[in-house]
């Protein structure tokens, strides 16, 4: 079996609205640019695979776009009549920095079913492994609130599906964005069949969510792993995280499958993250959940691509990743490694990462 590839050129046709950067315009905000989330990021990445001949080694497929009951297993069917209503309208805003021009609807239903459909594909039996080039990205949706960016929770659709459909109960998701899963975290708060574990740059976006306390509630606690790690982590940190806490915990909670929501923002050059991760620090990520999939849960993994705001760099992180799930030799140099691996923190930001990881450790238990 091979990884599956899913993509749609549509997806890189989502956009609209008045913003510079991540503030609307208007007043003394001139006009400029655009929100940050935008589609060179994932076309880039896209067109780098062609490039490398990487392409060649996928399966690649596009998908239908979620449907109606698909979508209102996680969002009440009043949000979808608005936002299919303002779509049809030409298009506007129902959240925070998500604005979406004519067809956003159907478009944002698109980005969700290419993460159905790679889920579904690997719980069948009909990929190894997926990735999921989706656009919009979903991770922050609320189920009534679409915010940073998010409109409908793409992974979130996914995994109510393939529940739904019988292919899985116990499933784990792993976001590693920046930014704190939060539309995630809240759909699934109170489900102990879905582990959801986070790690993100604490109080980064948004301000008010992702608390290492914040462990779940009635049947679900304890199913919600919050690791908020301080502004400036590197690679050792990340890495860290990953052996003292995320493994542990897959380890604990045996899924049937894993999700991860693949941002690239931790990446060293983001621009709405302070972290710094090059592409190889994705790919030792991606290797260590591919090994846990495989002694886990018969290598089912997928993983659906969210933020990520380097039109330079994203390419090459998401490069390294697809490389490392197909197990492919064809390589794609980053050419930030060798300036990122000068900015790695030194011994006394590790040890103090170090400790602060221990402490999120023992109070998850591990």
């Amino acid at each position: 079996m091979t990884t599956a590839f899913y993509t749609d050129e549509r997806c890189f046709w989502h956009g609209g609205g008045n913003y510079a950067f991540t503030l609307p315009v208007g007043g003394l905000v001139q006009p400029g640019g655009g929100l940050p989330e935008s589609p060179e990021t994932k076309r880039r990445l896209k067109n780098l695979l062609e490039v490398t001949g990487l392409i060649h080694a996928l399966s690649t497929r596009s998908a239908p776009e979620a449907t109606w009951q698909e979508m209102a297993r996680v969002h009440p069917e009043s949000y979808l009549s608005a936002f299919r209503a303002a779509s049809e309208a030409g298009g506007g805003e129902l959240g925070l920095r998500t604005p979406f021009g004519p067809g956003g609807f159907e478009i944002a239903a698109l980005s969700a079913g290419l993460s159905t459909a790679a889920l579904r594909a690997v719980l069948k039996g009909e990929a190894r492994n997926a990735y999921a080039l989706s656009r919009p990205p979903g991770h922050h949706a609320l189920p009534d609130w679409p915010n940073g960016f998010c409109l409908l929770n793409n992974i979130a659709i996914a995994i109510r599906a393939a529940q739904a459909e019988g292919l899985a109960r116990r499933i784990a998701v792993i976001d590693w964005d920046v930014h704190h899963g939060n539309g995630t975290e809240a759909i699934f708060y109170e489900d102990p069949e879905v582990l959801t574990i986070s790690l993100h740059q604490e109080r980064n976006y948004p301000l008010d969510t992702g608390e290492a306390a914040d462990r779940g509630r009635g049947a679900g606690e304890g199913f919600n792993i919050n690791l908020p790690l301080p502004p400036g982590c590197g690679e050792a940190a990340w890495l860290l995280a990953f052996d003292r806490v995320v493994l542990p915990a897959l380890s604990r909670f045996r899924p049937e499958a894993i999700v991860v929501a693949c941002g690239y923002d931790a990446s060293g050059v983001d621009p709405l993250g302070r972290m710094l991760l090059r592409a190889e620090s994705f790919r030792l990520m991606t290797e260590r959940v591919r090994r846990a999939a495989e002694e886990l849960c018969r290598g089912r993994l997928v993983l659906c691509h969210e933020g990520g705001y380097s039109e330079v760099h994203v390419p090459f992180c998401g490069h390294a990743v697809i490389a490392e799930l197909a197990q492919s030799g064809i390589h794609a140099p980053d050419p930030l490694d060798a300036t990122l691996q000068k900015r790695q923190p030194g011994p006394a930001f590790d040890a103090f990462a170090g400790a602060w990881i221990e402490d999120l450790a023992r109070l998850h238990g591990f």
